[in-house]
């Protein structure tokens, strides 16, 4: 694995996220873990240098956020522009949804996950 993936100093900010999922994120992780799409395995909460990724496939270096209110405002969507260029400059494909696609189409985001696939 690269040297940038899970750096020491962002462990506790992983584990505290790893614990306090929102409904959101609990939801869509019941789905992903324990290669469930496709055998891949995803990882939650994992670190690519400063930026905490809700989910992450290592497999397919494919990385997978959910978004919250806080992301739908000018500076959310600038720091989420600047996150998404940065990761997708290390070779990171990013998946973003909206928490409330959870619970209208959860079948529709995991279809568009696994279209992400490089193979399936």
């Amino acid at each position: 694995m690269d040297n940038y993936h899970n750096l020491p100093q962002k462990k506790n900010d992983r584990r505290t996220l790893r614990n306090n999922l929102t409904p959101a994120e609990a939801t869509l992780w019941k789905a992903l873990k324990n290669g469930q799409i496709a055998g891949r395995k995803f990882r939650r909460q994992h670190s690519i240098r400063a930026y905490v990724l809700d989910f992450y496939c290592p497999e397919e270096r494919l990385a997978v956020e959910l978004d919250g209110a806080g992301h739908f405002t000018v500076s959310g969507n600038l720091h989420d522009a600047t996150r998404t260029a940065y990761l997708e400059s290390l070779g990171i494909r990013v998946l973003r949804f909206e928490n409330k696609l959870i619970w209208a189409g959860l079948d529709n985001i995991l279809e568009t996950i696994k279209s992400g696939f490089s193979a399936v």
